[in-house]
């Protein structure tokens, strides 16, 4: 993933930025002198490589030194930062005695530009780090904020919420993440095309992933007693392979085979799909000028080699990576202490607030960073940006909260998910795998993600609160 995240921001434009950058990107522009077409791109007064010349030579380009006002502005001057606002108003509310629905929404909102912030320092620290630390690092960082809502729900026994809420993830980021993205790169293109080998490996994973659900869910089923006894055991054990298959990807992906995710797709051009098509026979084509928006994209192509350089200090990185998750932390704290009055209260059912509410939180960056380059025809990045944080929660961040559990006594934090998520997590990593098959995608398979998805959520919304899931809780 931190590969595809690194990739990500080279793709928005030709300078260094971390995937949320992409809530406030700045746009270049391109004088006339530079629309020569006998100058060479990488030659042209304000291009990418003629930039880094200059610096090389000490020019007014020159790269400045950081400085602590530059990276905070690099870090808060962006417009989903104004959310920032509802932190210290959403802590001193939870801590002030006000309505627990007010806590909550105010909280909710108050995460979305911290996990903004906390993926830019994971991402600026990965830099430094190397590619082995920079991997761990992603892996550890990457869906940090349904890592710690999890185990502070798991912390006060909130079962229902923990497993729902990361199997609503997943889903969050393959049906409505991988939907809209379909739907955004494809409603101008007849269809994009992606590297197949790169998405039916974490496909094929994320199909071992649910396998490793099915197996306690069937084993129960085939139980002669209604106890659980065996399952805790039997999710441990498969708790610490599935640990060991994440880390042997990490190596595949970082080590053994990297020459198969730099490998570039074929690119579609754009073209409006509802005019009536030309019948006639066409005549032989005829080489378009340059244009500055096919100099801008060259470039930007050009760009793409160029080594990434590091826009924060590493001090400043870590420090914000820490502030960041500390701050997660305490509003995931107001947050989940405030569930119970909200389900209470408002009639909402505890299903949909883990299984569609909650991911949305921690899906926020996936969904901009994926939807994003998919317009800008990077397919690649954005099927890994949905598939592989998917396929990070599920072989990583789930047998954590399973051996975490294990450690504080909790039994009933195993691999035994209720029947309704594993039937709808099956069916819907069953679709993924019938739709990227083929190496392309359109907006019709963005259409059916999203469809499959809002069933789900419809499905979530009228979930009876005295189903076998919904009363789970109790029971424990």
């Amino acid at each position: 993933m931190h590969r595809i995240r690194r990739a990500a921001t080279s793709a928005s434009r030709g300078e260094r930025a971390s995937p949320l950058r992409f809530f406030g990107r700045r746009t270049g522009t391109i004088s006339q002198d530079q629309l020569n077409i006998d100058t060479p791109i990488s030659s042209r007064p304000g291009s990418h490589r003629a930039n880094t010349l200059t610096r090389e030579a000490g020019g007014v380009n020159g790269k400045k030194p950081l400085t602590i006002a530059g990276q905070l502005r690099t870090c808060l001057f962006k417009w989903i930062n104004i959310l920032l606002l509802f932190v210290p108003v959403g802590i001193a509310t939870y801590y002030a005695g006000v309505d627990p629905t007010i806590v909550f929404v105010l909280n909710f909102i108050a995460i979305i530009p911290l996990a903004a912030l906390l993926s830019s320092g994971t991402e600026e620290v990965a830099l430094y780090s190397g590619e082995v630390i920079g991997g761990l690092l992603n892996a550890t960082f990457g869906n940090a904020v349904e890592l710690i809502v999890s185990i502070l729900a798991l912390i006060k026994r909130e079962i229902v919420i923990v497993q729902t809420s990361l199997i609503g993830s997943i889903l969050s980021n393959l049906l409505l993440v991988l939907g809209m993205a379909f739907i955004a790169g494809g409603w101008n293109r007849s269809e994009q095309k992606f590297n197949t080998t790169i998405a039916q490996t974490a496909a094929s994973m994320l199909t071992v992933s649910c396998a490793s659900l099915i197996v306690p869910t069937a084993f129960h089923m085939a139980s002669s007693t209604d106890t659980d006894v065996g399952i805790a055991p039997l999710s441990r054990g498969t708790s610490v392979i599935l640990l060991v298959v994440y880390a042997s990807y990490l190596v595949f992906q970082l080590k053994t085979h990297e020459h198969l995710y730099s490998t570039k797709s074929e690119k579609t051009p754009k073209e409006k799909l509802l005019r009536r098509r030309n019948k006639e026979v066409p005549l032989a084509p005829c080489p378009e000028p340059r244009t500055e928006e096919s100099l801008t994209e060259a470039e930007e192509e050009e760009a793409e080699d160029e080594p990434e350089e590091p826009e924060l200090t590493i001090l400043f990185a870590v420090g914000l990576l820490i502030a960041s998750t500390v701050l997660v932390a305490i509003c995931a704290e107001c947050l989940v202490s405030s569930i119970d009055h909200l389900v209470e209260s408002s009639g909402i059912s505890r299903v949909f607030v883990g299984l569609i509410l909650l991911p949305i939180v921690g899906n926020a960056a996936e969904h901009a960073t994926a939807v994003t380059v998919a317009v800008k025809d990077k397919m690649d990045l954005s099927i890994g940006v949905a598939v592989g944080s998917s396929m990070q929660i599920a072989l990583l961040v789930i047998p954590v909260m399973v051996i975490l559990g294990w450690c504080m006594g909790i039994e009933e934090m195993n691999l035994y998910f209720d029947g309704f998520q594993v039937m709808i997590l099956f069916v819907s990593v069953l679709l993924v795998n019938y739709l990227i098959q083929d190496g392309k995608s359109n907006y019709l398979e963005g259409n059916l993600l999203v469809a499959l998805y809002l069933i789900i959520a419809l499905a979530s919304w009228f979930y009876p609160k005295e189903g076998a899931l919904a009363g789970a809780m109790e029971k424990k």
